[in-house]
Parts: structure tokens; C-alpha cells; sequence
């Protein structure tokens, strides 16, 4: 039974229907990824089944008592002020009991009664473990600033906290657009192992494959209108769409023979003859207009000319660059050689938007040299994306660039031409940009940035809000780009299939070269982490193997397990009263006391157990 589901659903954008009579329903479990290209009406459905729109025609139908919890892909925080205003809601009470308790313990000199009150109000509530989990999900989002407020947070700390709040708040159903954008690689994987976890009920629009496998488990296609459902991954998607494109053309070319048929025999006809059968030409009228309005397949082209390079590239020797105190670049030297293909690699705020600000010549280095050859152009698509009018029109936005613009082939198309290869129609080349949605903007953008005939293609997070049918025709053109590539992406995909190399951003300033894909990297890793484990298992053996050499126990090693035998439940005892103790009180000096103690008394426990353990296979 359907917890979420749409009756006769009808909404148009801009003077034009997106889906009318649109029937949809989500049950509960339910994982399902909506994929379409952009201005097909995603978000916008997105919006009315999470109540932040109101339909044209028909109605959005939920189950009484469920919680929506929506992401937006530009979350509003219209009359808030602060982080802290945002996360901790008043209409729920044990997120006021955490923001009063965490607002009084940040003051200088917190009331002692009113912080012991509190602290009763959160055990009787049993929050603390909730306001650990808060803590958590803040923390893995790189929200540490609680009193900062709103207005000065740039647009990935805001797509970053709206996640955050959604996550806390745990809804009945997360309906969620472009979760992964402004997000790092370590972030989506931590963020699919929870959407995953337990029977959450999960809709999505996504561009990144590898999330959305991960985490969906079935597929609805928006398309001109009409909604396909596809039950299995990506893959199963592909093909099962491919099938029905196929026999969709096979349908339309038999119309259209048929009409040029029915046509040559409409003409035939005297104008003034009646005899003609009524039916007949109802027939005809209603297969013209079926024909007039079958899907257009247009894919965006991407064929645009590179400009010649000649040796030397560009050259990088011991740049360093730092902001307020800290070192975002540290000494990195590299240069460039022809066909380099390589990703950049970091948690958010490593650097990678600062390096590839000073490889453009954006940024100035505090120290080191920077050396372009003479024949390299940048093409730099930037992931705040380019401060377009809201009302410009279209063409004008690429006309700013150029009128004419050379292709791959040597040919040469008016921006108009190339505006229709990108999937923007006369009407759309002449309506106005704010009429566009997110991911038709970012086309433009990476139009206007292509026109430029770069040899030197930089990337930073060209997925964002691009759909995937243009992602995949991106991914074409990329393999098959001749000059110098960098990416910054989280999409992995991506940086599997078109990166060679990786720079990895540390956090103490340093770049690490290292040959491979990120799918290399993320392997390497893993098997230092398992050697490490397995380095740290043998020492703890090593002891054990010694003794069982030895085959039986010293007196004095008997003496040592009979000692531990009854040390170990005191130990126990100590921890019990200690970790009680730290529940009772409320004062700064004795909870930091205690905490050291039961620190080191775990510690101790661990130690003794494993030796104890030890000496007992042997009694």
C-alpha cells in the first residue's frame, strides 16, 4: 500500500506542461532513484510530493501522521539566523533540552543548578545518546560552528547543513534532490551506508551512477510527461530503456510512412468533393498530430575544436599557498606533459579549489613559480558556476563570447547552431536565463567554457545538477579530448573512467602524486589498512606464541593469571561507580576528572583481559 502517491497530477513551468494525469506511488521500504534530462520536471515533482508546491491539476495524496523530510537542491533559510536556530527545533522537546544544555555549558560560567537540571531532563528524556548521534551526523558534515550564522555560509556549507538537519529529524520518507552535491567521496559513502541501513523509505534525483546503484533499488524514468518504472539497478535501466526507445521508433516510423500514405491520398481528393469518408480524415488528422508530437531523441554534441600545443604546458616549482594561518599548498611541484588526465583527490577545504586557482593564474602563490607555455588556453568550468542575469536571454549569455564559434572539423556554426546542439531550442535561445532550470544553466556554462577551444580542460565538480544522459555524452567527449584534463569530482565514476592520476590533498598542505584512478587508490588504501590490522593482530599474538613454546605455565606466570583472576572484577567494580558518578555531575572539573579515569581504567581492563586470556590457555 502506498504511503506517498500522486491522483491526476498536473503542474507547468514557464507557460509549459512538465506531466499532466501523472500517476505515482511510493511504499514504504521503498528506494527509488527518478532520473530524466534536465527541464523534464524532476525537482518540481520532487517539490509536490513533499508538500512545497501546490499542483495545477490533481492532488498529492500521504498517509496520516507520515513526516516528509525534503533536500532541496538550493535549500531556503528565509528568517533564520543561526546554525543553532536551524538544527534544534523548538517543537521538539529533546532537541530544546540538547540546545539549552549545549548553549549553557559554551557560556563562561554556566549555572551549576540550572546545568544539573538540565542534565536530569536529558537522562529522564534519554537524549543523550540522541544528542550524540546529532554530534555525529555534524560532524561527519563539517558543521562545527553552531553560533555562525546563516547568511555568511557559502552554498556547499548550506546544501551541507539542510542534509544534516534532514538526517536528524529521521522522517518517514527522505525525498532528497542531489544529496551528493557539495559533498566529498568519504561523505556520500558514509552517507550510503546510512540511507541503506534499516527500512528507510528513500526517493532521489541523482547524476552520481555509483550512489545511485548503491543505494536504490528500483528506477522511475520521467520522459516527456509520462513515468516508466524499471525495477532493478542503473544497468538493468539502460537496457530496458534502450528496448523501449527502440520499439518507440519502430511505432513512429510506421506512422510516418502510414501519414505519407494517407497524406498523397488526402491530396488526391477534389477540395470540393464531400465524399470523402469523415473517419478517414479524423484518422488522418489524429496520426499527424501523434507524429508531430513524438519524443525527440537530441543528445548534446560535443565536437568543438582544440586549440595546437606546443611542448611546454605548464609548470609548477615548490608553490605553496596559505590562508589565515593555515597551509593550503605546501612545496608541490609538478609539470605538465601532454595527455595528462588526472583527478584531484581531498576532503571539502583540502585545497583542491585553491590549486586550481593558481594553476589559472586566478590565485597568486606566497612562494614558488607558476609558468604557462605559450600555446596552453584554459577552459575552467568552476563549481560556483558562472553569475549569469536572471534577465538575460540565452543567446545573449553565448554571444558575450562569441558569434561564430569553430568545430572540431573545421566547420563553423553560429552560437545559435551551437546553442541547438547543447538541446537549446530558438525558444529557449531567446526566452530568459531564469527561466532555465539548475542543470540547463550548468549546460550553458559548460558550452560557453568549451567555446573557448581549450587545450588545458579543468573541471571542478562538472556533475552538479547536469542530468545523466549529458553526463554520459560529457564522458564520450572526455576520453576523446586530446589535451591536458583535470577533474575534481566526486562522482567516481567519473574520476574511474577518465582520470589516470590523482593528486591527493592532505590536510597538512602536502600533494601526493600517485598513478592510478581513484578506484586504485581507494584498493590501495584498503589493503594498508588490513596489513595494518594484521600487523597489530601478530604483536598481540606474538606473547601467546611464546608461551605456548613453553607448553605449561611458570609458578610465576601461574602467580600473575591467579592475580589477574581477581584484579580484573575490581577493575570492573571501579569503572561502574566511576562511569555513574560522571551521570551525576555537572561540574567542568570533576567530568574531565572522571573521564580521564575512566579512560585509562578501560584501557587497563583491555590490557589485563588480553593477558589474562592468554594465560588461560595454558592452565
Amino acid at each position: 500500500m502506498s504511503i506517498l502517491s500522486t491522483e491526476q497530477l498536473g503542474h507547468s513551468y514557464s507557460d509549459r506542461w512538465l506531466f499532466r494525469g501523472l500517476h505515482f506511488g511510493l511504499q514504504r521500504g521503498d528506494r527509488i532513484a527518478l532520473v530524466g534530462i534536465n527541464g523534464t520536471g524532476k525537482s518540481t515533482l520532487l517539490q509536490l510530493l513533499a508538500g512545497r508546491l501546490e499542483p495545477l491539476e490533481g492532488k498529492v495524496v500521504k498517509e496520516k501522521g507520515i513526516r516528509i523530510g525534503f533536500l532541496s537542491q538550493d535549500p531556503d533559510f528565509q528568517g533564520i539566523n543561526s546554525i543553532y536556530d536551524f538544527i534544534y527545533s523548538a517543537d521538539n522537546e529533546q532537541q530544546r533540552l540538547i540546545r539549552s544544555y549545549e548553549e549553557l555549558l559554551a557560556q563562561p560560567h554556566p549555572d551549576q543548578h540550572r546545568l544539573a537540571a538540565l542534565s536530569d531532563q536529558l537522562s529522564a528524556e534519554g537524549a543523550w545518546e540522541y544528542e550524540h548521534n546529532i554530534k555525529s551526523i555534524l560532524h561527519r558534515l563539517q558543521i562545527s560552528d553552531f553560533s555562525q550564522e546563516i547568511k555568511t555560509l557559502s552554498g556547499g556549507q548550506r546544501k551541507r547543513l539542510a542534509l544534516a538537519k534532514l538526517l536528524i529529524d529521521e522522517p518517514d520518507v527522505y525525498i532528497l534532490d542531489e544529496p551528493t552535491n557539495h559533498l566529498d567521496i568519504e561523505t556520500i559513502e558514509w552517507l550510503e551506508k546510512w540511507l541503506t541501513t534499516g527500512q528507510k523509505t528513500v526517493l532521489l534525483v541523482t547524476h552520481d551512477r555509483y550512489f545511485l546503484d548503491q543505494v536504490c533499488t528500483a528506477i522511475r524514468e520521467l520522459d516527456q510527461g509520462q513515468l516508466y518504472n524499471y525495477a532493478g539497478n542503473y544497468r538493468y535501466y539502460l537496457e530496458k530503456k534502450a528496448e523501449r526507445d527502440a520499439a518507440e521508433e519502430t511505432l513512429q516510423e510506421r506512422n510516418r510512412n502510414l501519414l505519407r500514405r494517407e497524406l498523397e491520398w488526402m491530396r488526391r481528393q477534389p477540395q470540393a468533393r464531400g465524399t470523402k469518408s469523415k473517419a478517414r480524415i479524423d484518422a488522418f488528422h489524429t496520426l499527424d498530430e501523434q507524429t508531430r508530437s513524438s519524443k525527440q531523441t537530441g543528445t548534446v554534441q560535443l565536437q568543438v575544436k582544440v586549440s595546437r600545443q606546443g611542448g611546454k604546458i605548464l609548470e609548477l616549482e615548490k608553490v605553496s599557498k596559505h590562508f589565515g594561518g593555515r597551509e593550503l599548498i605546501t612545496g608541490f611541484s609538478y609539470v605538465f606533459k601532454k595527455g595528462d588526465r588526472i583527478g584531484l583527490a581531498g576532503k571539502n577545504g583540502s585545497g583542491k579549489s585553491t590549486l586550481l586557482n593558481l594553476i589559472t593564474g586566478e590565485l597568486l602563490p606566497d612562494d614558488g613559480h607558476i609558468t604557462p607555455g605559450e600555446t596552453t588556453v584554459f577552459g575552467y568550468y568552476q563549481q560556483s558556476g558562472l553569475a549569469f542575469g536572471e534577465s538575460e536571454r540565452v543567446i545573449d549569455v553565448v554571444t558575450q563570447v562569441a558569434d561564430y564559434i569553430t568545430m572540431a572539423d573545421g566547420s563553423t556554426l553560429t552560437a545559435s547552431q551551437l546553442l541547438t546542439q547543447f538541446l537549446f531550442p530558438p525558444k529557449k535561445q531567446f526566452g530568459l536565463v531564469g527561466q532555465l532550470s539548475g542543470g540547463e544553466r550548468k549546460r550553458l556554462q559548460l558550452m560557453r567554457v568549451l567555446m573557448q577551444n581549450p587545450n588545458f580542460l579543468i573541471l571542478d565538480e562538472p556533475t552538479n545538477d547536469l542530468d545523466i544522459d549529458t553526463l554520459n555524452v560529457l564522458e564520450v567527449f572526455l576520453l576523446n579530448y586530446p589535451g591536458v584534463l583535470v577533474l575534481v569530482s566526486h562522482d567516481r565514476y567519473l574520476l574511474d573512467k577518465l582520470t589516470e592520476q590523482l593528486f591527493i590533498l592532505a590536510d597538512n598542505g602536502q600533494v601526493r602524486v600517485y598513478n592510478g584512478n581513484y578506484a586504485d587508490y581507494k584498493q590501495e588504501q584498503e589493503a594498508l589498512l588490513k596489513e595494518k590490522k594484521e600487523s597489530e593482530s601478530v604483536r598481540v599474538e606474538q606473547k601467546p606464541a611464546q608461551v605456548e613454546s613453553k607448553k605449561k605455565l611458570t609458578y610465576k606466570e601461574r602467580q600473575e593469571f591467579e592475580q589477574l583472576d581477581q584484579l580484573i572484577p575490581s577493575l570492573e567494580k571501579e569503572l561502574g561507580q566511576q562511569t555513574h558518578a560522571l551521570s551525576q555531575t555537572a561540574d567542568h572539573l570533576a567530568i574531565a576528572a572522571l573521564a580521564e579515569d575512566i579512560a585509562r581504567l578501560n584501557k587497563d581492563i583491555e590490557e589485563k583481559t588480553t593477558r589474562w586470556l592468554t594465560l588461560s590457555e595454558y592452565i
